[in-house]
């Protein structure tokens, strides 16, 4: 009975440890560039994408961006302003503001960035930069009864597979799939599905940033 009780607490215990690390687990330093958040990306019209001819900065001169805080307050500016270099080979142009059409998940709206073979996609508080050697690292918040969570999320490496964007777990398995079919944005994810999004031009009011997080801990 006793070693019953042990394996049951054991079983329990690892939720519970699984939180408490990605909780508490400390953040890399941030070298989010200044100009991220210098103004409100509102403002811009992401229906006039900037010609990646080569003629900028590359992707490697800008430095890595991570999500603030818990999560951004003000809709970030591009995080690869300025850069122009080319696509690598077999990678899609799915770059812009994408708004989804699917009920699963109405609401949801996310920008995309592309320079060279690094992906930024910004959505719901959160600042997902990544290339193949590059990893992610955010904090996304959680909402749990009447607290919201800082949690670690995210830790994912990007390349393109069969013209698709896969977000690979640590540069392991594939999580998220982002692609375009027929012309229509398509992501995919654990647990929802395949999700629809068309193009617009402005941030919604709604998607500027996340709920009240007056709870954050």
């Amino acid at each position: 009975m006793r070693k019953l009780l042990i394996a049951a607490a054991t079983l329990l215990s690892i939720p519970v440890l699984l939180f408490l690390l990605v909780w508490l687990y400390p953040r890399p330093a941030d070298t989010t560039p200044a100009w991220v958040f210098d103004g409100d990306g509102r403002n811009i019209n992401y229906c006039e994408l900037p010609e990646l001819d080569g003629s900028g900065l590359i992707a490697d001169d800008i430095p890595q961006a991570f999500t603030p805080g818990c999560g951004y307050t003000v809709f970030p500016n591009p995080i690869l302003r300025g850069c122009t270099e080319p696509l690598p080979a077999g990678a899609q142009d799915i770059r812009g503001l994408w708004q989804s059409i699917d009920p699963k998940l109405p609401d949801h709206v996310e920008r995309v960035e592309q320079c060279g073979d690094r992906v930024v996609v910004t959505a719901r508080g959160v600042i997902h930069d990544h290339a193949p050697d590059m990893l992610s690292n955010d904090v996304s918040p959680r909402q749990i009864g009447p607290w919201l969570f800082c949690l670690r999320t995210s830790q994912a490496t990007a390349v393109w597979e069969d013209n698709q964007l896969h977000q690979k777990l640590f540069g392991g398995p594939t999580v998220v799939k982002r692609y375009l079919e027929d012309g229509v944005y398509k992501w995919q994810f654990p647990g929802i599905g395949t999700i629809k999004m068309k193009r617009i031009c402005r941030v919604p009011e709604h998607a500027a940033t996340l709920p009240d997080r007056s709870h954050a801990l």
